[in-house]
């Protein structure tokens, strides 16, 4: 029992301090585990179907998959050099400071409300992170945004943004971009963009090396469960990540789905259920406006809805008792009772109104 004791304090003090004090990133899976209608992660309501048996699984994946970077270079529009796969955008979150921080010594920024990745990972690897809000309206600080820029190493910006589901405006993307040229790399998470493409930033990319963009198949293309994400970005950025990942990041089956999913036919069902996604969320929105104790529902670019409630933790743990799990965002500054909701399929919506006004009725 005394040796184990021992043990036990020896490796509190081998770890980093700041690691024992350190809180967790809670994942919608981690705190959402009950229930049986599935709202709070964004993912997709619909399954994909893929048959993997033939697959061999004693050698090693490829660094890179070739194959897999030419199909995303066709869907992305750009070349396959400006193309890294990764375990999900999350990975490429963590490249991107395991690159260009310093411990201790560096800085990013981030824009809250949004992802709380990029914080807790830079806290994670000992980075300093400067918060600059967004103002009411949504809109980013860019004028305070610049001033901390020339200290900061990396700006993170999710575009749509999660949670609010709104687009950031193009052109003060650009600003920063300009003013950044020679001294920040400008991170766009484009998690969402397929829900709304034309709003996305691939093209920017030949004129301004210092912006790099996240994608994934995790939200449109529901294959959350692969963990495939891409940084798309400037050569020499290419490059460094690439001295940084992991020797094997995807595996066999992951490569083999995502190559699937990236066919014209893959393609065109992800389109088809974005349209879906789209429609339902539309229904959604004009229905839960109708109750009584919504306060505002934000616009949402995305296959999610911010709603302001009268009372979030009310709602939250009347839904859980009828099996609907969502996404309470009330923890962070400036979104009081605000909770976050997938757009599930048709069924699941039309579930959740409900039981959204069986609470009103009560």
């Amino acid at each position: 029992m005394i040796l184990g004791q021992n043990m036990e304090n020896s490796i509190y003090k081998l770890s980093r301090q700041d690691i024992i004090h350190l809180k967790g990133y809670q994942s919608a899976r981690m705190i959402g585990d009950q229930g049986h209608v599935w709202l709070n992660a964004n993912e997709s309501p619909y399954e994909f179907i893929f048959n993997i048996k033939n697959l061999k699984y004693n050698r090693y994946p490829e660094f890179q998959p070739k194959k897999l970077i030419e199909k995303y270079s066709i869907y992305s529009n750009t070349s396959i050099e400006n193309i890294l796969v990764s375990r999900g955008s999350d990975e490429a979150i963590e490249l991107l400071i395991r690159v260009f921080c310093r411990y201790k010594k560096d800085y990013i920024i981030i824009c809250p409300p949004t992802y709380a990745m990029y914080s807790k990972i830079s806290e994670i690897y000992g980075i300093h992170n400067i918060f600059i809000p967004m103002f009411k309206n949504c809109s980013l600080n860019v004028k305070k945004i610049k001033l901390f820029s020339l200290n900061s190493k990396l700006i993170y910006i999710c575009r749509p943004n999660n949670p609010t589901g709104h687009i950031i405006d193009v052109l003060d993307i650009i600003d920063i971009l300009e003013y950044t040229s020679r001294t920040t790399i400008v991170v766009i998470d484009e998690a969402y963009i397929e829900f709304c493409i034309n709003d996305n930033l691939i093209y920017l990319l030949k004129q301004y090396h210092n912006l790099v963009i996240l994608r994934t198949l995790s939200k449109a293309f529901g294959l959350a469960g692969i963990r495939c994400g891409f940084a798309v970005a400037n050569v020499k950025i290419i490059k460094l990540l690439k001295k940084v990942i992991t020797p094997y990041p995807l595996p066999v089956p992951s490569i083999y789905i995502a190559n699937k999913a990236l066919n014209k036919k893959g393609i065109l069902r992800m389109q088809s259920q974005v349209k879906l996604l789209n429609n339902n969320k539309s229904w959604l929105i004009k229905e839960i406006n109708k109750i009584s104790f919504v306060e505002y529902v934000y616009p949402s670019s995305t296959n999610y809805i911010l709603v302001q409630f009268k009372s979030s933790d009310y709602v939250f743990r009347k839904l859980l008792d009828q099996g609907i799990v969502l996404r309470d965002q009330s923890h962070i500054k400036g979104l009081l009772n605000c909770i976050r909701i997938s757009i599930g399929s048709y069924e699941e919506c039309v579930y959740l109104i409900n039981a959204l006004r069986s609470i009103s009725s009560c």
